[in-house]
Parts: structure tokens; C-alpha cells; sequence
């Protein structure tokens, strides 16, 4: 009898041991899909549903092109118009070359709550790489980017998923589209729903919609 309570005891902690690793500092469940358990049909309908987050304005914002101007755009704008006080990133993309991002946009992991107030977070804000222009960009050009090493920080499929929980775990600028505060429209879905919906995509070969 004991050697039974003593065997299912090391099970549970081994259970435990493994949603734990699972989750990591980061506070996601990372669940593991071998490629090709996903069909394309769900990879299509989870590469929607990541294209609805990284077009929203919390995301593509910041997605510019090589004139390094972030935009302001949503709801809470008029209308698209590129961000105020004539502010350029630069080529360094953290706008090292005239205003650093930092200079209002400090790091803190404290809530976004004032309304109108630069937000902030747990990195150093900056522009996304050039390469990875979202803002006005299709949705199919968005998506073989993505997929593309050459043009996405030379990410393969692990390397995204670990994108997004590296993120978690500081509280970075993807985290922050989905808890912006201050009043503002925040992404749609959860971080985890956008980490499930990769895990999707990837397991189902990264299919975009003109393939």
C-alpha cells in the first residue's frame, strides 16, 4: 500500500513539474505540436486570427518602413497620421539619432493607467526592424514575411513561439498591445490566444492565404 502512495505521490509531483516547465516565468502554456497535426484549414483560420492582432493599430503602429516614422492610428484618432511632434526613430529604430523613444516612453512594468500618457514597458521601446513593415502592408505579404528567416530576425518556428514568451516574461510591447490602458483599444484576443494561434500556424506548415 505504501509503495502505491509513494508511486502515485512522485507522479503528481512529476505532473506538476511539468505544467510548471510548461509555463516557464512567463506565465503562457506552451503546448507542443508536432508539424503537420494541424490541418492547413485550422492553420488558415489561426494565421486570421494572428493577422487580426498584428494589424490592429497596438501592433502595426510601430511596423513602419524605412522612413522610421511610428504612426498613431485606431479609434482614438480620426484618422491615420504619422506620430506627433515631428518623431523619427531613425535608423537605429529607438530614435538614438535625434529623440530617443525612451525620453517619454520609459521602461516600467507599472500599469499604463493615465489616459493621454506615453506608454511604457518592460523593454526599451523602439520601432520594429525595418524589414517587418505591417502598417498598410497586405495581409499575404505580412504572412510570408513572417514565415521568411531572412525578413522576420532569422526566426524559425521555435524561435517565434519563443518571441512571444520572451515577451511575456518582461512584459514587452507585444503584452502591452493587449493591456495597453490609458483608454486605449487593445488588440483583440489574449496573449495566450496569440501564442496558441502560432503554435497552430506552425504546426500546420505556416500556410498563408495565396499559397
Amino acid at each position: 500500500m505504501m509503495k502505491r502512495t509513494g508511486m502515485a505521490l512522485a507522479l503528481t509531483i512529476v505532473a506538476c513539474s511539468a505544467t510548471i516547465a510548461a509555463e516557464g516565468g512567463h506565465g503562457l502554456t506552451v503546448t507542443e505540436k508536432e508539424e503537420g497535426s494541424v490541418s492547413r484549414e485550422q492553420g488558415l483560420q489561426a494565421w486570421s486570427n494572428i493577422h487580426e492582432v498584428i494589424s490592429h493599430p497596438r501592433c502595426a503602429n510601430c511596423h513602419t518602413d524605412e522612413v522610421s516614422r511610428p504612426m498613431w492610428s485606431g479609434p482614438e484618432f480620426k484618422e491615420a497620421r504619422p506620430h506627433g511632434m515631428n518623431i523619427n526613430a531613425g535608423e537605429s529604430r529607438t530614435g538614438a539619432e535625434t529623440i530617443p523613444c525612451q525620453t517619454c516612453h520609459v521602461t516600467s512594468t507599472l500599469p499604463n493607467d493615465t489616459p493621454h500618457a506615453p506608454p511604457h514597458t518592460g523593454m526599451e521601446w523602439h520601432l520594429a526592424p525595418v524589414e517587418m513593415v505591417w502598417f498598410g502592408v497586405a495581409e499575404n505579404e505580412i504572412c510570408n514575411q513572417l514565415r521568411d528567416p531572412e525578413r522576420n530576425g532569422g526566426r524559425d518556428g521555435a524561435a517565434l513561439i519563443e518571441h512571444i514568451t520572451h515577451d511575456a516574461e518582461v512584459k514587452g510591447l507585444i503584452s502591452w498591445g493587449f493591456d495597453p490602458g490609458g483608454g486605449r483599444e487593445a488588440a483583440p484576443g489574449s496573449m495566450q490566444q496569440h501564442l496558441d494561434d502560432t503554435i497552430d500556424w506552425i504546426a500546420a506548415g505556416m500556410p498563408c492565404p495565396q499559397d
